[in-house]
């Protein structure tokens, strides 16, 4: 916090340093790199499409290519547009040195913060991905959830629920139920997890216990250390299941990619970029991102939105992660996540982009006969008594015989390319079958022409976080 810009150019060199007798540093001759200038004009900004051909051979055993020590672990995430799955490297820096680092962390800024807190003196209830790991080529892949399990100190296993038994069963229904027997009988006082996820298990565990609230199941329950989507569609549920004065949230931005910022005051809106954890962070300004205008930590400022750059002690160079961040402070450097770089649906995880939308789509055309115009998708928000979902209106030439069977197709299709989508709607826990709604003719062009955004620049949006034109679009259709 004191001195982040020489916090960040030693880790830079160190960086360098390290990874000099790999084939990218013989590549780029990172020895001769003397400064920033040097690095930034040797090394492109990639994406995982430009390096998945290095990380395949890192998986199948080749060593030293894009990080010295050898790489054991990848994250399997989804969200590429030409890959179901995208499987990120987790070297042991990067276990060790920031996702180990950053839980210790989260956990010393929250008693900083907290000094009559009694964390410590019952466990906390940890809710990840799925908590199996692969072993394909000369590599293990899963969840990083599961690679985090299986390195975890034999005392975060004492401290923690559920055991580490229950956490690697692999069929939801059964984990859920097994989470919550065995949870509802231990004294605790904490909760992490994603919130879509966590509320699922939270209503069963009231379903289970019988009780009104999570106050009279865990009556020693403090806080919920969150992160992995926005919290605030699911902030009112979340005080009606925990109606505790005093209760706090604490909200964390990590990734499989790596841990990156921690909320570091009560409730505080905005996080604390965390510079020590082996990760180098360079800034893309969305108002230059077609040009790829990059700059570092030292030149942001206050209220612009970025696309974030990042340098890893995992080996990813320049790589850009694909979320947006807006700076509330630099002094020190605090940031509100504020998005992706493409449009998107991941409120509950799923992450949903456009190139999945259009495949989907255009396999649904193709089994219905129909023919599309324009679409735009939103979410639909989880409350008492329903699960979340995607809610689409799609405008036809030639409108399908059957939508339900236009629905059905969408749905197993985006099942087919991503899986986070996949398993989100597993028997239905998280997200149920979509909404589909056909649009009347002219309706879209009706939009663009009421925002005045008619002409060959303008786009409907197809995919977004919130329902604000997708309200005013079904309301424009009678519906």
């Amino acid at each position: 916090m004191k001195y982040p810009h020489e916090t960040q150019q030693e880790l830079l060199y160190e960086l360098l340093r390290i990874a000099t007798t790999t084939e990218i540093g013989q590549a780029k001759d990172f020895k001769s790199v003397r400064h920033y200038e040097d690095f930034k004009n040797r090394l492109p900004i990639v994406s995982y499409e430009e390096i998945a051909g290095e990380i395949d051979r890192a998986r199948r055993g080749e060593k030293n290519i894009f990080w010295s020590t050898p790489i054991k672990y990848f994250a399997k995430s989804s969200g590429t547009t030409d890959s179901k799955s995208k499987f990120i490297p987790v070297s042991k820096e990067a276990i060790e040195d920031c996702h180990f680092k950053a839980g210790k962390d989260m956990l010393s800024l929250y008693f900083n913060n907290n000094e009559n807190s009694q964390l410590l003196a019952g466990k906390c209830l940890r809710l990840g991905g799925s908590q199996e790991l692969y072993y394909d080529y000369k590599s293990y892949f899963g969840d990083l959830s599961a690679i985090i399990i299986d390195n975890l100190p034999f005392w975060a296993e004492i401290s923690s629920t559920p055991s580490h038994k229950v956490s690697m069963l692999s069929e939801w229904e059964h984990k859920i139920k097994a989470i919550v027997d065995e949870a509802v009988q231990e004294k605790v006082t904490g909760l992490a997890g994603v919130p879509s996820w966590m509320l699922v298990l939270l209503q069963n565990v009231l379903e289970t216990s019988g009780k009104r609230d999570l106050k009279e199941v865990w009556p020693d329950l403090e806080v919920y250390f969150h992160g992995g989507v926005s919290f605030k569609p699911y902030q009112l549920e979340y005080e009606q299941l925990i109606p505790k004065a005093g209760f706090q949230y604490y909200e964390i931005y990590n990734a499989s990619e790596g841990f990156f910022a921690i909320q570091d005051r009560n409730e505080a809106d905005d996080l604390l970029l965390m510079l020590d954890y082996g990760i180098f962070y360079e800034f893309i300004p969305m108002k230059n991102y077609d040009t790829e205008k990059v700059i570092p930590l030292w030149e942001v400022a206050l209220e612009e939105e970025y696309a974030m750059v990042i340098t890893t002690n995992a080996g990813l160079w320049r790589y850009q992660i694909g979320d947006t961040v807006r700076f509330t402070s630099l002094s020190p450097y605090r940031i509100q996540v504020t998005g992706r770089t493409k449009h998107h649906i991941n409120v509950f995880g799923e992450e949903l982009i456009i190139d999945n939308a259009e495949k989907a789509l255009a396999k649904a055309t193709e089994a219905t006969k129909s023919i599309l115009v324009d679409y735009t998708a939103g979410p639909v928000f989880m409350d008492k008594s329903s699960k979340g979902g995607h809610e689409w209106i799609i405008e036809f030439k030639k409108q399908p015989q059957d939508l339900e069977q236009f629905t059905r197709v969408l749905d197993a299709t985006l099942q087919e390319l991503n899986s986070d989508y996949e398993s989100k709607r597993y028997k239905n826990m998280t997200l149920k079958l979509p909404k589909v709604h056909a649009a009347r003719t002219g309706l879209f062009y009706e939009w663009l022409q009421q925002q005045n955004k008619l002409g060959g620049q303008h786009k409907v949006p197809r995919l977004s976080n919130k329902r604000d034109f997708l309200e005013t679009l079904l309301k424009m259709n009678g519906n």
